[in-house]
């Protein structure tokens, strides 16, 4: 059989390639492929047992049988809904955030509190104690997996919706490309009647969760040179979104 093989970030500069075409045998599952990998292109090899997969644009372990025409996802630890339940708004882009009209479109006449959440790209982290001074970031890039991370999106607003029903509506935005310091890069909203009622919680519950689950990474770009910015979540089964399992 024939899968297509999709590599990003780390995997991708070690594979020398954003992609390839793999004949498998018949029956063959994650860990088969990721044994055949290791062999056609040793030089991704050491990155293989970290690495996450997915199948379609869901997660997919090392027992997962493929099929003919899968598509397969290989990428490090990531960096981060109903109609009838409120507005709801995931979205991957290149475009600068408009933080105002993002709020706006999920404001309802009976809202009367949103929360907001937006991430920026910082221009220098301070450490205390550290001889060395600040760390300098000249630019952010961020890449995703499109159409799986506006899925885990989605599936991070159904999240939100299960365990706080009074929200009314969500924004998950993620911005990609080269970014500047004090550019905002992510936004997360949530909007209900009063303030009381979960908008807090929900909204640090989404960005907890997007950089949980979301296949974005992000290199910076310093006066040393730059380097992936890998987390350390491994998803399991239970993050693979209802009914998908």
């Amino acid at each position: 059989m024939n899968v297509k093989v999709l590599f990003f970030a780390t995997l991708k500069d070690r594979a020398g390639r954003g992609a390839l075409a793999l004949a498998l045998s018949d029956g063959a599952t994650m860990a088969d492929l990721k044994a055949r990998l290791a062999a056609d292109l040793p030089g991704l090899a050491v990155a293989l047992p970290t690495a996450l997969v997915a199948r379609n644009h869901e997660y997919a372990f090392a027992e997962d049988t493929l099929a003919e025409g899968d598509e397969v996802a290989l990428f490090p630890p990531v960096s981060g809904g109903s109609g009838a339940a409120g507005p709801t708004i995931f979205q991957i882009t290149n475009e600068a955030l408009d933080l105002n009209d993002l709020v706006a479109q999920i404001t309802l006449p009976t809202t009367g509190a949103a929360c907001v959440f937006t991430g920026m790209v910082r221009g220098e982290t301070r450490r205390a104690n550290d001889p060395a001074g600040p760390h300098t970031t000249v630019r952010l890039e961020y890449d995703a997996y499109k159409p799986m991370a506006e899925a885990k999106m989605a599936q991070v607003a159904e999240e939100i919706r299960a365990r706080w029903p009074t929200v009314e509506g969500i924004v998950v935005v993620q911005r990609i490309g080269p970014l500047d310091p004090g550019t905002p890069t992510v936004l997360i909203a949530c909007s209900a009647a009063h303030r009381d009622t979960g908008v807090f919680e929900a909204a640090r519950y989404g960005i907890d969760r997007l950089k949980e689950i979301v296949p974005v990474w992000k290199k910076e770009i310093g006066p040393a040179g730059e380097v992936w910015v890998e987390g350390h979540y491994t998803p399991t089964p239970a993050d693979q979104r209802s009914g998908d399992a």
